[in-house]
C-alpha cells in the first residue's frame, strides 16, 4: 500500500503542476494577454493538455487507482474520497478520443476572445462556428459517458454539482415558477414607476477601484494570497488557498455593478482562501461542488452586500469616495437603489428577487439545445423569444441577449443551473448561522470577520474533501429545501415595498 501511495503522490505531484500552467495561461488569456497571440498559445496548450491526458491514461495511472480503489477502505477519508473521485475522472477520461479531447482544450483556449470580440462587435454571427463546434464535441461528451443511471444532459448538469438531474431542476424550478413568480409580478407593478438615484450620475473609474479595494479588508480578502484586476466578464479563479485572483468590470454610469460584482467575486475568493491548506496540490484542493461556491458568492453579495446593516458602516466610506454624486443621498434612499426590484437584461446586474428568472431562462435554453435539439442558428431567436415570455422585453441587441456570458464560451452547459441553487443554499446557510451569531452585530464591527469563520469552521475548510450534500448536511442539520430561499426573498421585498398581504 505503502508503495501504490508513493506512485500515486509522483504522478499528483505532475498532474497538479500541469493544471497549474494551464490555470495561468487561462488567467493571462482573460486579463491582459495581447489579442495576437492567441494562436500560437493555443499550439503550447494543446502540447500540456496533451502531455497531461497521456498520464491520466496511461495503463501505470489507470492501474495505479483501480489498485488503490479496490482498497479504499484502508486510506483515511480524505485519500479515499480523493480516490473516488480520481477513479471517476479517469473512467470518464479514457472513454473520450485523445484527439478530441485535445482539440476540445484548445477550442476552448481560442473560444472567450473569440466570444469577447463577439459581444463588442455585437455580431453573433462571429461566434456561432465557434459555439457549433462546442455543441458538438459535448454532444460527443454525452455520447460516450451515459450509463443506464445518467444519461442525455444529465450528464453535464451532475458535473457542476454531483447527483442534481433534469428532474431535480425541474422541481427547483417548479417551486420558484409556482411561489416566486407571482410575488415578483406584484413586485414589479409596484416598483414600475420607480426611479433610481444612482442612474444620474458618473462615478470614474479609478474611484471606483479604490473602493473595490477598501472592500477587499472589509470582507477579509487576504491580498498576500490574492489580487483584483479587469476582464470583460468578472470571474474568480485560483489554484489552493494561496493563489486566488479575481476581475472586475467598471461602467462609469453604473457603480453598483463594480461594488456587487466585487463582492461577489470575493465571495468566491473567500471560499478558496479558507480551505484547509493541507488539501494544496491534492485532488481535494478547492470548493466542494459549483452551487456550493455559488452559495458563498451570493451570500456576500446579497445577504451582506445588500444588507442595510452593512451600509450603515460602509455608506459613508463610499460617499467620501464619491462626495459629489453621493453628499445628498441619504443612506435609506441609497438602500433602497441597490435593492431596486426592475428588469434587466443583464444577469449579473439583475436585482435579487428576479435574478433566478435569469437562470431559468438559460436553463430551459439548455434543455432546449440538448434534449429538443435546438439549433445553435435558432439560439438566439429562442433567447429573445423566452427573454418577452419571462420579462415581458424585447431584446435590443445580442451583447444583451445571448453573447452576455462567458460560459458557454468556456464549453459550461451545465453550469448556470448552480447559480439558483447556491442561491437558494445561501438563504438556508444564512438561516442557520442567524441562530450561532448576532448579524447586526458584525455589521456594526465594521468588517465580515465572524461570519468569515463561521463559514470556514462549517463549510469553507473541508474543500472538496466532502459531497456538498455532505457538507450542507453537516453545517446546518439538515438537507437542502428550497422553501427557506423563497420565504427569505418574499420577506425581505415585502417590506421594502410594503406588501402586507401577499399570500406566501
Amino acid at each position: 500500500m505503502k508503495e501504490l501511495l508513493d506512485q500515486y503522490l509522483s504522478i499528483r505531484k505532475r498532474l497538479k503542476a500541469y493544471e497549474y500552467a494551464l490555470y495561468l495561461i487561462s488567467w493571462d488569456s482573460e486579463t491582459e494577454a495581447p489579442s495576437g497571440c492567441f494562436d500560437y498559445r493555443g499550439e503550447q496548450i494543446g502540447v500540456l493538455v496533451e502531455e497531461s491526458y497521456k498520464i491520466e491514461t496511461s495503463k501505470e495511472y489507470v492501474h495505479l487507482i483501480d489498485e488503490l480503489y479496490k482498497n479504499r477502505q484502508e486510506l483515511e477519508s480524505d485519500l479515499r474520497h480523493e480516490i473516488q473521485e480520481v477513479k471517476k475522472h479517469i473512467d470518464k477520461t479514457k472513454k473520450i478520443p485523445m484527439n478530441q479531447y485535445i482539440a476540445f482544450q484548445v477550442l476552448l483556449s481560442k473560444s472567450p476572445a473569440i466570444w469577447a470580440d463577439a459581444k463588442n462587435k455585437n455580431d453573433f454571427s462571429l461566434f456561432k462556428p465557434t459555439l457549433k463546434e462546442i455543441i458538438a464535441f459535448l454532444r460527443d461528451y454525452i455520447h460516450y459517458l451515459e450509463t443506464d443511471d445518467c444519461i442525455g444532459y444529465n450528464i453535464l448538469l451532475d458535473e457542476y454539482e454531483p447527483g442534481m438531474t433534469i428532474e431535480d431542476y425541474d422541481q427547483f424550478f417548479g417551486e420558484l415558477k409556482t411561489r416566486l413568480v407571482p410575488f415578483v409580478k406584484q413586485v414589479l407593478a409596484k416598483a414600475k414607476n420607480q426611479t433610481n438615484p444612482l442612474s444620474q450620475f458618473s462615478f470614474p473609474v479609478n474611484e471606483q477601484k479604490k473602493f473595490c479595494t477598501y472592500l477587499q479588508d472589509v470582507l477579509g480578502f487576504n491580498r498576500t494570497y490574492g489580487l483584483m484586476k479587469e476582464s470583460e466578464h468578472p470571474f474568480t479563479s485560483g489554484s489552493g488557498s494561496t493563489d486566488v485572483r479575481f476581475t472586475n468590470h467598471y461602467y462609469e454610469d453604473n457603480v453598483v455593478s463594480a461594488i456587487f460584482s466585487a463582492i461577489h467575486e470575493m465571495g468566491h475568493g473567500l471560499y478558496e482562501q479558507q480551505c484547509d491548506p493541507k488539501y494544496n496540490g491534492t485532488f481535494n484542493q478547492g470548493g466542494a461542488s459549483l452551487a456550493l461556491h455559488e452559495s458563498q458568492s451570493r451570500f456576500y453579495e446579497n445577504v451582506v452586500g445588500r444588507s442595510y446593516e452593512f451600509w450603515m458602516k460602509h455608506y459613508p466610506q463610499l460617499q467620501q469616495q464619491f462626495p459629489k454624486q453621493l453628499e445628498h443621498l441619504s443612506l435609506n434612499d441609497f438602500y433602497q437603489a441597490i435593492n431596486q426590484v426592475k428588469v434587466s437584461y443583464i444577469r449579473t446586474d439583475a436585482d435579487e428577487l428576479t435574478y433566478s428568472l435569469h437562470i431559468m431562462l438559460r436553463y430551459d435554453l439548455e434543455k432546449a439545445i440538448f434534449v429538443e435539439g435546438l439549433s445553435i442558428d435558432e439560439l438566439e431567436s429562442k433567447w429573445n423569444a423566452l427573454f418577452y415570455e419571462y420579462f415581458g422585453l424585447e431584446v435590443p441587441s445580442v451583447k444583451q441577449g445571448v453573447l452576455q456570458d462567458i460560459h458557454w464560451a468556456g464549453g459550461m452547459f451545465g453550469y448556470f443551473p448552480t447559480y439558483a441553487l447556491g442561491s437558494a443554499y445561501s438563504a438556508q446557510i444564512f438561516h442557520h448561522m442567524k441562530k450561532d451569531l448576532s448579524f447586526k452585530e458584525v455589521m456594526a464591527s465594521g468588517n465580515t470577520k465572524p461570519i468569515n469563520e463561521w463559514l470556514k469552521t462549517k463549510i469553507h475548510r473541508y474543500a472538496a474533501s466532502k459531497y456538498p450534500k455532505e457538507i450542507i448536511r453537516e453545517a446546518i442539520g439538515e438537507d437542502f429545501n428550497v422553501k427557506y430561499y423563497v420565504d427569505y426573498l418574499i420577506n425581505k421585498y415585502s417590506h421594502l415595498y410594503g406588501i402586507s398581504d401577499y399570500e406566501n
